[in-house]
């Protein structure tokens, strides 16, 4: 790779997003869904109505409060995103999209349900989306934020496609000697 393509990797989604949760218990639930943050580039972390601060947020190793700003918001009524924000709620409930069928809002504030609960009749109220992850049950909140930011930074980044067979994309030399990304794959037995 070179120094430019490795200055630009992994690709910038545009847009931006923020990630929370509403009455999160447990401080290790949101350190590790602000660490989760972080990696994946948010815009800034969020709670509403949690028992825990984000100052108390042990997991959170990469000590995202000193590089992506954190709101912690006593009720819904205190919540105040960005103008042409949009929040998604993150739910198991019957009219949720699909994640892998939905199609991310460009700025976009995703809120997950409590740790022993779901999200609030009024939160639901206010998202103008509620996505779900199709999993057999709920899983845990932190990693349910993670699998929702990997979407997100995956569906709207300008990574290569797919390659159609196994493997990642084909590394592919140009004239000048520099080598790129190509998909391609190779095609196995099966295929």
């Amino acid at each position: 790779m070179t120094d430019r393509q490795q200055s630009t990797w992994p690709p910038t989604p545009r847009g931006y997003f923020a990630i929370g949760a509403e009455r999160m218990s447990k401080s290790l639930n949101l350190g590790n869904l602000m660490r989760s943050a972080h990696g994946f580039g948010a815009s800034f972390t969020f709670t509403v109505g949690a028992t825990y601060r984000a100052l108390e947020a042990f997991a959170d190793t990469s000590k995202s409060q000193l590089h992506v700003p954190h709101y912690n918001w006593a009720s819904l009524d205190d919540m105040a995103l960005p103008n042409g924000c949009k929040l998604v709620g993150i739910e198991l409930v019957e009219n949720a999209v699909d994640l892998p069928s939905f199609r991310h809002p460009l700025r976009a504030a995703y809120v997950l349900g409590p740790e022993q609960g779901s999200l609030s009749d009024e939160l639901l109220a206010r998202c103008e989306h509620v996505v779900r992850i199709p999993t057999k049950f709920c899983i845990n909140v932190a990693m349910a934020g993670a699998i929702v930011m990997y979407d997100r930074v995956r569906t709207m980044a300008r990574f290569p496609d797919r390659p159609v067979g196994e493997g990642g994309p084909v590394a592919k030399a140009s004239a000048d000697g520099s080598r790129s990304r190509e998909t391609g794959g190779k095609v196995g037995p099966e295929g």
